[in-house]
């Protein structure tokens, strides 16, 4: 069994994204890994700890991790699933798994991270929402970390707004660090998902937050940072961003404000200092529809059951929604005034996680415009 493989190997002691990665390379399958004998793994390079583990694992545990994934919203995707998220199997030092708590559907979705001190200004704290606000109107998915700060902050403004958000964590699904922020953590699963590489049961660990950090970037068209000061976390994001090719945006502040020198060092360094959320957006806009081709094609029937989808052109991605109902019932309700997607949902009878969905798609196509929640057709 897939999943079953997967768990002894993410269980075992030693390994870690890239020693997994190597080993399904190396063997073939994750099931070869987990199957294969002691004289194997160490051919292969696996650590002692580990081909113990593998050899003799812990079957209460393993169990347990089956338990909590038989519970509904509960998923584990392997980087071999055609579901794992295209843009974080690109990224360095990628995961080798994740597991989430919510819908995977939001991980292929044009994502902006929003990172930030865990101890921000007033004004960072407002601006941080404003932005929030802004980006989650425009369909772009707000991912930040669920600390302290900053990303509480982007996170609840997403929410506030409708919309889902992505908190990718430092611990095991199951458990939420800090503990006061479980409501809020179970507002994100129910509206976009819990994202990490750590099994349940994983307590919050001091080298766990960088490389929750390098996933957060990852998963990310772009990374805005806030606030930050010169030693911070939300700096580590940022690089993982800009080593992984991605677009890095800093807000500037006062020369007085400790919180804005993170953000000047970004843009001597040469991220992009933004002043307002439309530029981020304009930034990430041919990105981002790149992302939308792939993620129609996902959506779309393929040519045969199961088939990996794969990206279309344009010639034939701008006719695929015409043939489809939901469309033609989602143009009918259409108008040329903004109205807000309740509307849509009472007009056309589709639900909002659909048509949020569609209505992202046809933004990207440049035929419907959206603006504080609303939307209506793009004029000619």
């Amino acid at each position: 069994m897939q999943r079953d493989a997967w768990l002894r190997v993410l269980r075992a002691p030693g390994l870690g994204g890239i020693r997994i990665r190597q080993l399904l390379e190396h063997f073939g399958s994750i099931q070869a890994v987990a199957s294969a004998n002691g004289q194997q793994l160490k051919a292969a390079g696996a650590p002692a700890a580990a081909i113990q583990w593998l050899l003799d694992p812990d079957l209460e545990r393993i169990a347990a991790d089956h338990a909590w994934l038989d519970l509904p919203g509960h998923h584990l995707l392997g980087c071999d699933h055609e579901d794992f998220p295209a843009l974080l199997q690109r990224a360095p030092r990628a995961p080798a798994a994740l597991f989430i708590d919510g819908d995977p559907q939001w991980l292929w979705f044009a994502q902006i991270a929003i990172v930030g001190s865990r101890n921000p200004t007033d004004g960072g704290r407002a601006n941080a929402r404003d932005f929030a606000r802004t980006l989650a109107r425009s369909g772009l998915v707000v991912t930040s970390g669920l600390a302290d700060g900053i990303d509480a902050c982007v996170h609840q403004a997403a929410l506030d707004e409708g919309r889902p958000t992505i908190a990718v964590v430092a611990t095991g699904p199951d458990l939420v660090y800090p503990a006061r922020h479980r409501a809020l953590a179970d507002a994100v699963a129910a509206n976009g998902a819990i994202v990490t590489e750590y099994p349940p049961g994983t307590p919050a660990q001091r080298e766990h937050f960088p490389m929750r950090n390098r996933i957060i970037a990852g998963l990310s068209l772009g990374t805005l940072v806030v606030e930050a000061a010169q030693r911070s976390g939300a700096l580590i994001t940022a690089r993982e961003a800009a080593e992984a090719g991605r677009e890095v945006f800093a807000l500037p502040g006062s020369i007085h404000n400790p919180m804005a020198r993170g953000c000047h060092r970004l843009i001597r360094d040469g991220a992009a200092l933004v002043e307002g959320a439309q530029e981020i957006i304009d930034a990430l806009a041919p990105q981002a529809a790149q992302l939308a081709q792939a993620l129609r094609g996902r959506l779309e029937p393929g040519p045969a059951a199961g088939a990996v989808p794969q990206r279309e052109t344009a010639d034939t991605s701008a006719q695929g929604d015409e043939l489809d109902p939901d469309y033609h019932r989602l143009l009918a309700a259409l108008g040329h005034d903004p109205v807000p997607i309740d509307v849509l949902a009472q007009r056309t009878g589709l639900t909002v996680d659909t048509l949020s969905s569609m209505l992202i798609l046809m933004e990207l196509d440049g035929r419907v415009s959206a603006a504080h929640g609303r939307y209506a057709l793009r004029q000619p």
